[in-house]
């Protein structure tokens, strides 16, 4: 923290408890003129309004609050770059990749320093990591079928995964796979589940203007569409079925795709960025490149396993 915040917050943080004494003791002195106990003079549908002071347990509460503020932003971080005299803080903030984070929190944890976030990830780990170890040691498809597994596993799903493929695991176009068809880019077993979140995956589909042209592409998408039962231009569709062999590289002379490259099937009518003429013409004219980012670091293969067995689930109900 620079030292233009550090002076910011100090003094806003300082002057806020000299202003809430000043305004306390103010309100304690008489400047009225008239007597304690005595009538401001003041009177309202029958209520008249006494000269009285504050209460003395409310006014001892609020010296004690001030007093407890003091002491705590001396013993703890709250005043810009100064550490309290403690050391404790609530997690290494200065960190600037996933790797430092790491690093920096395993230092914590060995050392036993006063690092709060450092604290609960180790307790979690005694107390969590041998109920996963547990877990791992049970196949995906079999631990499937454990219920208690699988509201562990949903529960790291939606904090991990959720973002991306919606809170029911359906997806959304725009490269968001549904998890609940049946319809796998890299295959659906248990297995390969878990091997796409340990390391993740990188879609590459090519752009093909440059290489076909717009009328080829016309084509090539009139073909395209016809593999899912579309109606389409016949003769548009026989001149795409022979441009088609470019796809074919990937997707297969049927056009069925590929689970090894992750070439998606094309006919049977579910699409990534959207099955419409325009959205299709898109995809070939300017390609796409779908990232699935790898949570073996994030959540540890253990905690994959479980989540694996989640998303298995979801396409076998």
């Amino acid at each position: 923290m620079t030292m233009f915040w550090t002076i910011w917050i100090t003094v806003l943080t300082i002057g806020t408890i000299i202003g809430c004494w000043w305004l306390l003791q103010w309100t304690l002195a008489n400047k009225t003129g008239v007597e304690e106990g005595e009538s401001m003079g003041h009177e309202f549908d029958g209520i008249e309004e006494i000269n009285n002071q504050l209460p003395r347990w409310w006014t001892m509460l609020f010296y004690i609050t001030m007093v407890w503020g003091v002491l705590y932003l001396i013993a703890y971080p709250g005043l810009g770059g100064f550490k309290g005299l403690l050391g404790w803080k609530s997690a290494n903030l200065h960190v600037l990749s996933l790797e430092e984070s790491e690093q920096a929190l395993r230092e914590d944890i060995e050392q036993g320093r006063f690092n709060e976030y450092a604290t609960q990830i180790k307790l979690a780990e005694e107390l969590f990591d041998p109920i996963f170890a547990e877990y791992a040691k049970v196949p995906v498809e079999q631990l499937a079928e454990n219920e208690e597994a699988l509201q562990v596993g949903k529960r790291l799903f939606l904090q991990n995964c959720a973002q991306c493929h919606g809170s029911d695991a359906r997806g959304q176009n725009g490269g968001f796979p549904n998890l609940t068809d049946n319809d796998w880019l890299y295959g659906g077993s248990g297995d390969k589940i878990k091997e796409t979140l340990i390391k993740g995956r990188m879609g590459a589909m090519p752009g093909w203007l440059a290489s076909f042209g717009e009328q080829g592409i016309e084509e090539i998408v009139a073909y395209t569409l016809s593999l899912s039962g579309r109606e389409v231009d016949t003769a548009l569709k026989e001149a795409g079925k022979a441009r088609f062999a470019a796809c074919a590289a990937c997707h297969g002379m049927d056009g069925k795709g590929n689970q090894m490259l992750g070439a998606p099937n094309l006919t049977d009518n579910i699409w990534l960025y959207g099955g419409s003429e325009r959205a299709v013409t898109e995809t070939l004219n300017y390609g796409r490149n779908g990232v699935m980012p790898a949570f073996n670091k994030t959540l540890g293969e253990d905690k994959v396993h479980v989540v694996a067995a989640y998303v298995y689930s979801l396409s076998q109900e």
